[in-house]
């Protein structure tokens, strides 16, 4: 495929033609079936406000009713236009005059083995007595409260007790430092911060409260009047009187009678940033009722709940992931939902396994990153444990390689269980396009078919549709309820970055494909598109040509400058087990590459490495490796960064 007629296309080249459908026994007994699914599809899209309408009436617990159900004037979207609801009241209260109010809502396990098991009943005790603390100290609706906590119940009792009372929570993740910690802090105004003694992670300890106390000092977040601190890992740490309270000598004491606050549909229900290369953060804003509407469906269609079901997500409620798909879709739902605090480790490099057994989980959400860290540990390990009670599989982040899914279907799923791999962003606040379990086959790598309310399109940079397989933009085209509303403070940044670059659409900035059957093809962030002389290759797919390869567990690929092709392909490598790089190793690659893509996809430069340099959430963070490849200083925030001494291994190689 030529890119000429359109500089905007991006190749796609790498051919996967592997199906699976859905077990019969699953497909009969799913919540969403085939004919269904395409039946909700053309009903959304005929009339979108009565879909929605419907599915609120019938879904959620209002107070009051709503006047309209969707108010847009591009790009400013309002849902169920004046009606009154609480989302803690909708993950909690409601679930109590049924059998659901004994039932797990949430099931933690920590780190060092510790573990703790909320009913609704409880959850909503604790959820009461906490947003009463947060009343004690001053917080009241409309105030914004920081949460900097490890993931412990009490990051899941906070964010609901926000909500409850109508203070706007912004959860930043335990890994960010006091600076950029600070930024946010300032950016909400937050008027209290929510954090630990520290939290536990692959067998250290991850001090946070004095991360607070830097981010405080000075007065250099003057917004910020209370601190509540768990106390979780026993480590010595600084109270600053009149400042700094102990969760567990304020909580216990108050009242367990909290009623919900009623909130409008359209107020602020939290702030979530996300970083970039450059420029501050950006306080993607979400609102209460559309928001809770769509992680309630999409929690229930993509995963196929069932009233018995232990499911776990393994994010961390720091990223939108957690939002949704631990705390709020889930208990929305009336669902069991698994927090974890740790990760696997050299101690127990089974701890997701053993979990999985130990809960007998039943669905099983995680990144193709965490995937790719279990390939390079071995089979071996997931074969230690029993993991016959997993019935369905999905995978969230980023783009999956065709062969990592193979081996996620192959060695974690026995080939029984079906995988939803799913695409969405902070910003859309659910997911968005994915494979129904029960209602299509799955493609390996293809992120599937838009939900049913989605209008999705790929376009060229004019807006104009391209025609099936050729690479665009994947765009939006129009509003849905869980969208963002704006960005915090800041609406031109929020006009500019998501209705700026295609006129009337919201463009996501990433590459995509469709193929001749309607499914979407992933081909990651424009961003990370490479120009190997005027062709532009998605960096996805180059990835997975290597990744097919039997030596190679990982790879990372970026463009450097070139002066004859304009950018040549650099290819960061992490190999299986006892495989050792070698020249003869790197040729066999690149030849691999040539074989399954193509002479133009060929890396011009492979560098074998133990590790990848990749944020605490799992994500390759590739801009570093395009410094680096260009011999270039390292540019921008490297506050996600989880291990530095991986990027001073890559200098020194």
């Amino acid at each position: 495929m030529s890119a000429t007629a359109d500089s905007s296309a991006i190749e796609s080249v790498l051919q996967e033609d592997r199906s699976f459908e859905p077990p019969a026994e699953f497909a009969a007994q799913a919540r969403v079936q085939a004919q269904q699914f395409w039946d909700m599809t053309e009903a959304a899209k005929a009339d979108p406000e009565q879909f929605w309408g419907e599915l609120a009436e019938r879904e959620l617990h209002w107070f009051q009713p709503w006047e309209k159900v969707l108010d847009w004037n591009l790009p400013f979207a309002k849902w169920f236009v004046g009606g009154k609801l609480n989302l803690s009241y909708n993950c909690l209260d409601r679930h109590l005059d049924s059998p659901r109010r004994n039932k797990a809502a949430l099931i933690w396990e920590g780190e060092p083995g510790d573990s703790r098991t909320l009913t609704y009943a409880q959850l909503h005790r604790e959820v009461c007595q906490f947003a009463n603390a947060l009343k004690s100290l001053g917080v009241q609706k409309g105030d914004r409260v920081g949460i900097y906590l490890p993931m412990i119940p009490e990051a899941a009792i906070a964010m609901l007790a926000c909500a409850r009372i109508g203070a706007a929570h912004s959860v930043i993740f335990g890994g960010f430092s006091a600076e950029a910690l600070r930024d946010r802090l300032n950016d909400a105004e937050a008027k209290a911060v929510i954090t630990a003694d520290g939290g536990f992670r692959k067998d250290k300890i991850v001090s946070l409260k004095p991360q607070v106390d830097l981010a405080l000092a000075d007065g250099k977040a003057p917004s910020v009047e209370s601190v509540l601190v768990v106390r979780r890992t026993q480590q010595a740490i600084e109270m600053v009187q009149g400042r700094d309270h102990w969760w567990h000598e304020l909580q216990p004491q108050m009242s367990a009678d909290c009623p919900a606050e009623v909130m409008d549909s359209e107020d602020l229900l939290f702030i979530l940033y996300t970083s970039g290369t450059t420029g501050t953060p950006k306080g993607v804003v979400h609102t209460t009722g559309g928001y809770n509407l769509y992680t309630h469906m999409t929690t229930q269609w993509v995963f196929d709940l069932k009233e018995t079901d232990v499911y776990w997500c393994t994010a961390d409620v720091g990223w939108i992931t957690g939002h949704s798909y631990i705390v709020y879709g889930p208990l929305s739902n009336g669902a069991t939902s698994v927090m974890f605090e740790g990760a696997p480790r050299p101690s127990k490099p089974g701890a997701l396994w053993e979990v999985v057994e130990k809960y007998g989980v039943n669905i099983f959400y995680t990144a193709p990153t965490a995937i790719r860290t279990f390939i390079k540990a071995g089979e071996d390990i997931p074969k230690q444990y029993n993991l016959s009670s997993l019935r369905l599989l999905g995978t969230v982040g980023e783009p999956i390689n065709p062969d990592v899914w193979m081996w996620y279907r192959r060695v974690i799923g026995g080939d029984r269980c079906p995988i939803v791999d799913t695409w969405w962003q902070t910003e859309t606040g659910g997911i968005a396009i994915t494979t129904l379990p029960g209602a299509a086959a799955s493609k390996p790598g293809a992120a599937g078919f838009p939900l049913p309310g989605i209008q999705t399109d790929i376009v060229d940079r004019a807006g104009n549709s391209v025609p099936a397989n050729r690479g665009g933009l994947l765009a939006i085209r129009a509003p849905w309820p869980g969208m963002l509303r704006n960005v915090y403070g800041d609406p031109e940044r929020f006009r500019r970055t998501y209705f700026g670059t295609i006129e009337g659409v919201y463009f996501a900035g990433d590459g995509a494909r469709k193929d001749e059957e309607g499914y979407h093809w992933i081909m990651g962030r424009v961003d990370d598109v490479i120009n190997v002389s005027g062709h532009r290759l998605g960096t996805m797919e180059v990835e997975s040509a290597l990744v097919s390869h039997p030596a190679v567990a990982e790879a990372a690929v970026v463009g450097r400058p070139d002066d004859l092709k304009g950018e040549a392909i650099a290819a960061f490598v992490t190999l299986e087990g006892t495989q050792q790089g070698s020249n003869s190793l790197a040729d066999e690659l690149k030849q691999h590459v040539v074989k399954e893509i193509g002479a133009i996809a060929r890396p011009s430069e492979i560098h074998f490495t133990e590790a990848l340099p990749k944020t605490r959430s799992g994500k390759i963070m590739r801009r570093l490796l395009r410094n680096l490849a260009a011999g270039e200083a390292i540019a921008g925030d490297t506050s996600t960064l989880e291990d530095r001494s991986v990027l001073e291994s890559l200098r020194l190689s």
